[in-house]
């Protein structure tokens, strides 16, 4: 962006991108809290149920493959609030579907919707996130990730209180919407307009076209940045879906000691992401990516071949720690460039969000022919291929930045 910003208008726009990460936690963490009740409310089955959530991955799937183009017309801006502003009408409809009218359809199509919302959001929060560092000069992004990480601890506290108070599935997600879309429109008159907006970049070369934004996906280093985001997520999706039961079948602990250890890889994570900036900013990415796919194999190692719970808690903190910084530092390297910082901050993203998705089930997948604690041998192997192509995320100078564009540029046409 090509103006400048007095220091209040900055502290305003990063309060702004803070409340907007929350959000989308506090979001995604209240509808976690209502699915035993939704799948009661309908009376379907653990696998029918699995189709029925099936609506929100290809929601935010589609999102994410359409956030760049929409940031790159609209701006960052406007797509966070249409995103959770659609998020909170989806929201809605899954109350609707599940409270009302006991329709498993209804409820499908509301978490698209949510999903929807959640993926053009996401990568509209992270090309703000980039573009409020190239301002200010400092890395933040990793602690814009902590506050999400914060949203969904006091989303699920939230929905624990509603399932206390044995409110209704309708009542509990219709006030999440109203809250989080109050919330939304008061904070956008804090961001600038144009964020992400090819046209409102530092650079020269004319605006992106639809085929110039497509071909970021060969580039040489938003592939490899890409390659250590699905290494890094893979680790982090691997922990939230499976940690849990690999202490239970692998460690035979019970539920209770399975859940703090998960609570204990949470926190590791949160903490880690809270400080990371400062680390950021003092040992720069490439040191922060390879010590921290060393902690995550240090960790994965030590969970995988101790057979000790104590030796184990130790492990899960080298994990927790190795898995805080491989997404927001990879989300940083791919906005380096102005020119087309939508398309590769999209284009990685959505790589991120695929190892959460796809991941853990192929994992699981994997379990089935030997067992869940020597499947995450995989996960180790794909963070350790994250850390021997962490010299990829090194900043950019200004002439490899332009560089980049124009061999862009030169491959579309």
């Amino acid at each position: 962006m090509g103006y400048a910003f007095t220091s209040r208008q900055i502290y305003l726009w990063r309060l702004a991108i803070y409340f907007y990460f929350g959000l989308s936690g506090f979001a995604m963490a209240s509808w976690v809290a209502q699915t035993p009740n939704i799948r009661d409310a309908l009376g379907v089955s653990t696998a029918q149920m699995g189709w029925i959530i099936f609506g929100l991955s290809a929601g935010s799937i589609m999102g994410l493959l359409c956030a760049s183009h929409f940031i790159a017309r609209w701006g960052g801006r406007v797509i966070m609030l249409t995103g959770l502003g659609c998020s909170s009408i989806g929201l809605v409809v899954v109350g609707l579907g599940s409270s009302w009218l006991n329709n498993g359809i209804i409820v499908f199509i509301g978490l698209s919707l949510f999903g929807f919302g959640i993926g053009i959001c996401d990568v509209a929060m992270n090309v703000e996130g980039t573009t409020i560092e190239h301002t200010i000069k400092k890395s933040i992004l990793t602690s814009f990730h902590a506050v999400y990480s914060l949203g969904t601890f006091f989303g699920a506290i939230m929905g624990s209180l509603a399932n206390k108070l044995h409110l209704s599935v309708m009542t509990h997600l219709s006030v999440i919407a109203i809250i989080v879309f109050v919330l939304i429109v008061y904070f956008f008159r804090f961001v600038p307009a144009g964020t992400g907006q090819d046209q409102n970049s530092d650079s020269n070369d004319p605006p992106m076209t639809t085929k110039e934004r497509l071909a970021v996906w060969k580039e040489q280093r938003t592939v490899l940045i890409g390659i250590i985001v699905l290494g890094m997520a893979f680790a982090e999706g691997s922990a939230g879906d499976w940690l849990p039961l690999v202490m239970v079948d692998g460690y035979e602990k019970t539920p209770a000691q399975a859940s703090f250890m998960y609570g204990l890889f949470v926190a590791t994570m949160t903490i880690s992401r809270g400080v990371g900036d400062l680390l950021l900013d003092r040992f720069g990415r490439v040191a922060i990516l390879r010590v921290s796919a060393i902690s995550a194999a240090v960790g994965l190692m030590i969970v995988i071949f101790s057979g000790n719970y104590y030796a184990a808690a130790i492990g899960i903190v080298f994990w927790g720690f190795g898995s805080a910084y491989g997404f927001p530092v990879g989300l940083s390297a791919a906005g380096d460039d102005p020119r087309g910082v939508a398309a590769r901050v999209g284009a990685v993203t959505t790589v991120g969000y695929l190892a959460f998705l796809v991941g853990p089930p192929v994992l699981g997948a994997i379990a089935e022919s030997t067992t869940l604690l020597k499947s995450l041998i995989f996960v180790l192997i794909g963070v350790t291929i994250a850390g021997l192509l962490s010299h990829a995320a090194k900043p950019m100078a200004a002439s490899n930045q332009k560089l980049e564009s124009h061999s862009t540029h030169q491959s579309t046409k």
